[in-house]
This record gives structure tokens, C-alpha cells and sequence, in this order.
């Protein structure tokens, strides 16, 4: 059976490329490279420990090549948004905040935001806060110590 190790390469190189398909992170891209080589590699011997080693070659060398390369390129930056901004930052009250009638604004970097006391307590317009928390598009806050 000279032909069952060519089977054995050719199903693996679909397997591996049907799972790369299937998965968004450069999974299994290296070893369908290794599997494409030990295929191509059965018209020229029959050694199937030397297949078996040509494969992990091209396999770990394509994985230690490309992937540093493909994960600059494929890993998103992260880019801050507004509620990594807000945390921590101070704000200024422009609607007293009473959390029993639902009411309640601050202003964050010019941008109006509804607001929430952390603990519960009114706090009237005017007062300096530090953002603690963000719940959907709610600010929780408590009033600033030196304010």
C-alpha cells in the first residue's frame, strides 16, 4: 500500500485547514504547511519517519517564522474608550445626583454623562466627584475628598 501515507497527509492537510477555517487565531495554519511538505514529500520517498520528520520541521519552523510576523498584523491594538477614560477621573455634578427619584449628570471631559451615587447619599450640583465604576451608561461616583 504505497499510497496509504499520501491518504494519511492529504486527510491531515484537510483537517488542519478545515480548523484553521473554523478558528479566527492561526491555530492550525503550521501544521497544514508540515502536512502539505510530507504529502508533497511521498512522490520522492516511501521513508515515512522521514515524512513524519519533515513534517514537524516545517511545522515548528513556520510556527517560529510566521507567527510573530501574522500576530503583529492580526492581534487588534486596544484603544481606550470612554469608559476607560472616566474611571478614576474627576467630574463636576451639573444635575443633583438622588438615586431614589433616578437623577442625576456629571460632566467628564465635556461630555454629559448620567450619574449615580456609589453609596446612595444626594449630591448636589456644583460638588467635584471622582468616577468609580460604569454600569451600561451610568456613572457611579462619590464626592471628591477635597471638595
Amino acid at each position: 500500500m504505497p499510497w496509504l501515507p499520501s491518504i494519511i497527509w492529504l486527510a491531515l492537510l484537510v483537517l488542519f485547514a478545515i480548523a484553521e477555517a473554523l478558528t479566527v487565531g492561526l491555530v492550525s495554519i503550521w501544521f497544514a504547511a508540515g502536512a502539505l511538505v510530507a504529502l508533497l514529500s511521498t512522490f520522492f520517498t516511501a521513508n515515512i519517519w522521514f515524512q513524519i520528520a519533515l513534517f514537524l520541521l516545517v511545522s515548528a519552523l513556520s510556527m517560529a517564522v510566521i507567527r510573530p510576523l501574522a500576530r503583529k498584523h492580526v492581534l487588534p491594538t486596544v484603544v481606550p474608550t470612554n469608559a476607560d477614560r472616566v474611571i478614576g477621573r474627576q467630574a463636576v455634578v451639573t444635575e443633583s445626583i438622588d438615586n431614589l427619584n433616578g437623577k442625576g449628570a456629571v460632566v467628564v471631559f465635556g461630555v454629559a454623562w448620567t450619574a449615580r451615587s456609589e453609596d446612595g447619599s444626594p449630591i448636589p450640583a456644583g460638588t467635584t466627584v471622582t468616577v468609580d465604576r460604569i454600569e451600561g451608561v451610568k456613572l457611579f461616583v462619590t464626592p471628591h475628598p477635597l471638595a
